[in-house]
């Protein structure tokens, strides 16, 4: 499901301003984008927790869990344009949940096996999930390039990529032995909790927002704003690939 401009009666001069606007809030919004890019990451209290933590901490691992998903904003953003078409709630769960897998899979395998990937280009990717589906919303695959991605398939390949940027910020502590592997399910656990809750809030908000006049008019607008958004990501994140790596 995508946007068609022609059925919103837009045309190309009444575009003009908005994505003018949407410009003017992106330069006004990145540098606390930027600034705190790695607000996903692991604070420092938790951090010290983790690297003094033994045995089993079921609860505590499954708070960092929920409260690493629900301060997750570049998951979040894209969760929102996965589901910002989506009116029914069984397609709303049939996205999440290919999503909460993938990203599950990832993560138990990259933290309990052990597999280093390079955060700056995982995060990258994460940032280039948020472009690709704003695109795909706006329906720009199908008019530019004459194809429609299989979004079920993306939302499975990115998810993938979601639960490596999860795995990597735990991969920066040494984990203890003792307990690890009911931690990383405990954690995993809240991560899947905290997505739960974060996203009723934003569906919520957004079944709200459609019933007004505004949705129509508005909805370019806030999927350019959200391509944007994945592009100061992406950039983020590579300049620091190239600059520190």
């Amino acid at each position: 499901m995508y946007l068609k401009l022609s059925s919103l009666g837009m045309t190309p001069g009444c575009i003009g301003w908005r994505v003018l606007t949407c410009r003017a809030l992106i330069l006004f919004l990145s540098a606390g984008i930027v600034s705190s890019s790695f607000a996903h990451g692991v604070s420092g209290s938790d951090a010290l927790f983790i690297q003094q933590t033994s045995g089993m901490q079921l609860f505590p691992f499954a708070y960092l869990g929920a409260k690493h998903m629900v301060t997750g904003y570049d998951h979040l953003l894209f969760l929102t344009g996965v589901i910002f078409f989506l009116y029914r709630m069984k397609e709303v769960y049939i996205y999440v949940t290919l999503f909460a897998v993938s990203h599950s899979v990832t993560l138990l395998y990259g933290v309990l096996s052990e597999v280093q990937v390079n955060a700056h280009i995982i995060d990258a990717i994460i940032g280039f999930s948020v472009v690709y589906k704003a695109l795909d919303n706006l329906g720009g695959f199908r008019r530019w390039f004459g194809f429609q991605l299989n979004t079920k398939a993306a939302v499975v390949v990115f998810g993938l990529f979601h639960g490596f940027g999860l795995a990597t910020k735990l991969q920066d502590f040494s984990l203890p032995a003792e307990g690890l592997v009911a931690n990383i399910l405990a954690f995993n656990a809240g991560v899947e909790l905290g997505q739960l809750v974060a996203l009723s809030g934003i569906l919520i908000l957004m079944n709200i927002w459609r019933k007004t006049d505004a949705f129509p008019r508005h909805a370019y607008s806030a999927n350019v704003l959200l391509m944007s958004a994945g592009f100061i990501l992406m950039g983020y994140q590579l300049t620091g690939f190239l600059t520190l790596s």
